[in-house]
């Protein structure tokens, strides 16, 4: 459902249009400090407006903690923390109620929840509940020492120069995709639970979680099956478990090796562009063209960077929790 995670775990909710969004994080160890300033500097970095290409709409997304910090330190019990919605049009959704969105999530949600889902902004399908998300990794990443974890996007539109990308989309009037690469370092090696929480499984869950990601690949991913084994496999060259080569991507048996953890992940064009379409309206049976209003990226891949980092920094903590290498807070 809203829930992921064994030991480290969140849960999620709100909407994109309601008063707010937020995330409980429970399994956090008692004593780490935890303020605000921790998780501004990547609650910034997922913001709309800052780079071209991203939706216009600003939140000022100030966290509000409301349970399991006292003194600025953890207490051992559920970290609540709450993000307010401000900035919000739904006029523009009432509007286009009966005509459900190609690419979104707007005919399934009415056929599940019987009509009864809050559709404004896309409701609790929309990309703003990440921002519980990146904070939940912004606690993570704290927990996770000598660990980094750095996300990029790599490729827009099918073009490495990110600009040439984006004039693509400009020029078409529409929205594009991209890819993203995550490179962890520092990981130890024992990490994933097979078969079913394997390390690429768990990562698997919760990126997919991400709106607008089509699909991962760890290591040489899909161009492994174009290669020899013996080509692909990768020689351990020492008693750390360091390897010649990572056509793995640091994951092995759906265990860390210990070598760079690498994965890619694939983000499908933004479903909100103004170009016009056409979809049933469901009120009169029949097909009608429409542009979709309101305010959107151009390019969701550009702010899915740090929400990639989180997610990856979740579940590490856990697997590294469930490994007992994460037990308490010692400074």
């Amino acid at each position: 459902m809203n829930s992921f995670g064994h030991i480290f775990s969140i849960q999620i909710f709100g909407e994109s249009h309601g008063p707010c969004v937020g995330i409980t994080i429970d399994g956090i160890p008692a004593g780490l400090s935890i303020s605000e300033a921790d998780l501004m500097p990547d609650l910034e970095r997922r913001k709309g407006g800052i780079q071209n290409g991203t939706t216009p709409r600003q939140e000022a997304d100030k966290p509000l903690f409301k349970s399991g910090i006292f003194n600025g330190k953890t207490t051992g019990f559920p970290v609540t923390i709450l993000f307010e919605n401000n900035n919000i049009n739904s006029e523009v959704y009432d509007k286009q109620r009966a005509i459900p969105r190609p690419g979104h999530a707007d005919w399934v949600a009415h056929q599940k929840f019987g009509g009864f889902e809050d559709y404004r902004g896309s409701g609790h399908f929309s990309a703003r509940l990440t921002t519980g998300i990146v904070a939940a990794g912004c606690i993570a990443k704290k927990m996770l020492t000598g660990i980094s974890i750095q996300a990029e996007v790599i490729e827009i539109g099918g073009e490495k120069d990110i600009e040439l990308g984006l004039l693509k989309a400009i020029d078409a009037n529409d929205s594009v995709g991209g890819i993203i690469a995550c490179k962890v370092n520092g990981l130890p090696p024992g990490l994933g639970e097979p078969y079913f929480n394997s390390l690429e499984s768990m990562l698997s869950h919760l990126i997919f979680a991400i709106p607008a990601v089509r699909g991962i690949e760890f290591g040489s991913g899909f161009a492994a099956a174009n290669m020899h084994g013996s080509e692909h496999n990768d020689s351990i060259e020492n008693s750390e478990g360091k390897t010649k080569t990572n056509h793995a991507g640091g994951i092995v048996g759906g265990i860390s090796n210990g070598n760079e953890l690498i994965f890619r992940i694939a983000v499908k064009p933004a479903s909100s562009t103004p170009k016009a379409q056409e979809s049933l309206n469901w009120e009169t049976g029949n097909k009608e063209k429409f542009a979709v209003e309101g305010r959107h990226d151009l390019c969701v891949a550009l702010r899915a960077p740090v929400i990639v980092e989180a997610a990856t920094a979740i579940v590490i903590a856990d697997c590294m929790m469930m490994e007992q290498k994460i037990s308490r807070v010692t400074k």
